[in-house]
């Protein structure tokens, strides 16, 4: 086995050890895989690895080994590769077997050329399938001349004819990344949000930066015989190319822009707070669920009196939001999402920047959020879905293609009098169908797709709100700071960066783990509710349970329970009660409904 390569800087030369051990024999790409797989298994063996989120691409070495953490955004049609093709020296006539798979060009020297021949016979040849393709096109390769231009002449010139063939390429997917993090900047106007780079990286959320990636899988290897029986004239022809230039121009991005990756090894992951094991349900990460859960409920408590202060005093606001936030959609019921909690912040100040600040102590709790500034402005001209545009075939991004369980903020008390037109109406629409249904309908112009999501939304305004919502909470300031911003950032820097981690800990940990109910506690429930409608038949209904049990499942996983207990489902009455009243208070004092 090769031993000699630094498998960070040249795993190129690690491939090629195991390919010259086996020749044309595919399980050389079997054994590739397990070696990579066994030392990222060393001790720390992943954080050695440079990660494309966190090193500018010129730091990086091109053909090392590196690691990217993305979100699937577009997959472009498939491409044909040289599995296995061979390389004849004009000098001496020797030949050579050469390797295709995790190269973006033909390895071919100044003096070498290709012969097809040979690669006809050694029938490597693969292709895999994608999801934003047309059968009947010929696909070229994207990359562009600047990226053949680090090519000899001679190279290029051969490495085009061999694209021009359809047999080396080897696209399957590709995919552009959000950052963790993003917020367009306050008081931004709108035409800076839509502001893009000549080499435009379709990024679904305004102000996004990057880094874009082209990634490539091999996710299912077809056998495949290309005849190459023709003369070169045919091979070359262009009418064989029938992209169009836009087409082109999206999809041969410069390397500089848009790196490339070919993929060793792909793992979906559970969720993207460092601060946790990658997979909670492995051996060797319970250790660190059971020593965390053993300290759940002084954290709770902290974490609590942390967002009573930021909800200006208000802690049963603060429960409600701890519950929101730990939310997800565990399961579905036919198009019914299960477990989502979506809440609406009313009574919030207007003309304050208290929702601004707010939307900051979030976003320093969880991995991914981004707030949406429901302006009228906003709502009539940003893209919220994602649509096909068949001239350049690619999926353009929308607002709403975000990664799972990101946080929504949706601001909706710098809503003012206005007309909405009907790309407003149909973003209303979008996010209704997101809150109620946890699903985006791409738009595939002569068809709509369903994508289901897992997005937390979170909606302030100063009444309530024009969006659905499972539950409506009314703001009860118990102190109005003279300057909101100096108190915001005092209650932020007073937390101490340990306590801050196991803020974020606690949220994304108790989404995650098994939660049941007794039979025992199961009948308990339906008494309970068969009482409540006998004493008063207006007072609850089974939409008003469904969300009981929500409120109680998120109490309960709260406070560290996987099983609801009689005590929790009283607590959980308990805060529905008190919230309801609140809001029955408020629309006496305002006359109106809330």
């Amino acid at each position: 086995m090769p031993c000699g390569e630094d498998w960070l800087s040249h795993p190129l030369g690690i491939v090629q050890g195991f390919f010259a051990q086996n020749g044309v024999n595919p399980e050389w790409e079997k054994k590739v895989i397990e070696y990579f797989k066994e030392k990222l298994k060393e001790n720390n063996a992943p954080k050695w690895v440079p990660s494309l989120n966190e090193v500018p691409l010129h730091y990086l070495k091109p053909n090392s080994f590196v690691k990217f953490r993305c979100m699937i955004q577009d997959m472009f049609d498939p491409e044909f590769y040289m599995g296995v093709y061979e390389t004849v020296n004009q000098n001496t006539k020797a030949r050579v077997l050469h390797f295709g798979k995790y190269r973006d060009v033909a390895e071919c020297g100044s003096f070498l050329n290709l012969s097809f021949n040979a690669y006809v016979n050694a029938n490597q040849a693969r292709v895999s399938p994608s999801t934003s393709y047309t059968p009947s096109r010929h696909k070229r390769s994207y990359e562009d001349d600047e990226d053949m231009d680090l090519q000899p002449n001679k190279q290029k010139d051969q490495h085009a004819g061999a694209r021009q063939a359809g047999s080396v390429g080897g696209l399957q997917w590709c995919g552009e990344p959000k950052r963790l993090e993003t917020e367009a900047s306050t008081g931004q106007q709108l035409n800076s949000l839509n502001l893009s780079s000549p080499f435009d990286l379709n990024f679904p959320l305004p102000g996004e930066k990057g880094p874009a990636c082209l990634v490539k899988l091999i996710c299912l290897q077809i056998e495949a015989l290309l005849s190459l029986r023709r003369d070169a004239s045919a091979l070359l022809d262009p009418m064989e190319c029938t992209d169009t230039a836009e087409e082109q121009r999206v999809h041969s991005p410069p390397a500089s822009l848009v790196p490339r990756i070919h993929v060793i090894l792909a793992q979906k992951l559970q969720h993207i707070n460092p601060l946790l094991p990658a997979c909670l349900n492995k051996e060797e990460s319970k250790t660190f669920v059971s020593s965390f859960m053993s300290e759940l409920s002084p954290v709770r408590a902290e974490l609590l009196g942390f967002l009573t202060h930021a909800l200006l005093g208000d802690s049963l606001a603060a429960e409600y939001l701890i519950l929101h936030l730990i939310s997800t959609v565990y399961s579905r019921r036919d198009v019914l999402p299960l477990g989502k909690f979506t809440v609406n912040l009313s009574g919030c100040p207007r003309n304050s920047t208290f929702t601004e600040h707010l939307y900051r102590i979030i976003q320093h709790l969880v991995p991914a959020s981004f707030r949406l500034q429901m302006t009228i402005e906003n709502m009539n001209h940003l893209k919220f879905i994602p649509h096909k545009d068949y001239t350049a075939n690619r999926l353009v991004s929308g607002l709403l293609q975000l990664p799972n369980n990101t946080s929504l903020v949706i601001d909706e008390t710098l809503l003012e009098q206005g007309q909405l037109d009907t790309p407003g109406v149909h973003n209303v629409t979008a996010l209704s169908n997101l809150i109620t249904w946890q699903k985006v309908d791409y738009d595939f112009s002569y068809h709509q797709m369903e994508f289901p999501c897992n997005i937390n939304v979170f909606i302030t305004s100063e009444g309530r709100s024009l969006l659905p919502a499972d539950c409506q909470i009314h703001l009860q300031p118990q102190l109005i700071p003279p300057n909101m911003e100096e108190y915001m950032n005092s209650l932020l820097s007073a937390v101490l960066p340990s306590v801050l981690n196991k803020f974020r800990i606690y949220l994304t940990l108790l989404r995650f783990l098994d939660y049941s109910i007794s039979d025992e506690i199961t009948k308990a429930v339906e008494d309970d509710f068969v009482e409540m409608r006998k004493n008063d038949p207006q007072s609850i209904t089974a939409d008003d349970l469904h969300q009981l049990l929500v409120v109680a499942r998120c109490l309960s996983l709260s406070a560290g329970q996987t099983t609801l207990s009689r005590e929790r489902w009283l607590r959980a009455k308990q805060l529905e009660s008190l919230r309801r009243t609140r809001l029955q208070q408020q629309k006496c004092v305002n006359g109106n409904e809330l």
